[in-house]
């Protein structure tokens, strides 16, 4: 019997010596699945944390708009001394007006008239929510 040296070998099979060389680096699709549920739970709970802060966030937003309308029309009524304005007449860029601008941040809409003594509303915050600050 001969014994033939290993170069000889890939000549008669070309993959057995293939075996050797093949790499078992990487990632199996079991293991790269569950990175990807992990990273879905993660999602999962982290989504409806950060919608609350983000709603929070615009419930502040708006009541601080609503403050300051109360302050305006506070100052309306004191210099005028009328009971009722419309949101018109203390919001604009006018100089007879107290208010520049309302910047929205929820597509909310305020009450068009404010009466003395009465609660300031925001209606429709981000579609569903209605604010109410009493002055």
């Amino acid at each position: 019997m001969t014994l033939l040296p290993d170069w000889a070998f890939y000549f008669i099979n070309p993959y057995s010596s293939m075996k050797k060389l093949q790499s078992t680096k990487g990632f199996t699709l079991v293991e790269i699945m569950i990175v990807v549920v992990i990273i879905g739970l993660l999602a999962a709970m982290a989504i409806p944390a950060f919608q609350k802060v983000r709603s929070g966030a615009q419930d502040k937003r708006v009541t601080d708009n609503l403050r300051q309308l109360g302050a305006a029309a506070d100052q309306y009524f004191l210099e005028n001394g009328v009971s009722t304005v419309a949101l018109s007449v203390l919001v604009g860029t006018e100089s007879s007006q107290y208010i520049k601008a309302l910047q929205t941040v929820a597509q909310e809409n305020y009450a068009t008239q404010i009466n003395q003594g009465a609660a300031i509303t925001a209606f429709g915050v981000a579609g569903a929510r209605t604010i109410t600050y009493n002055n």
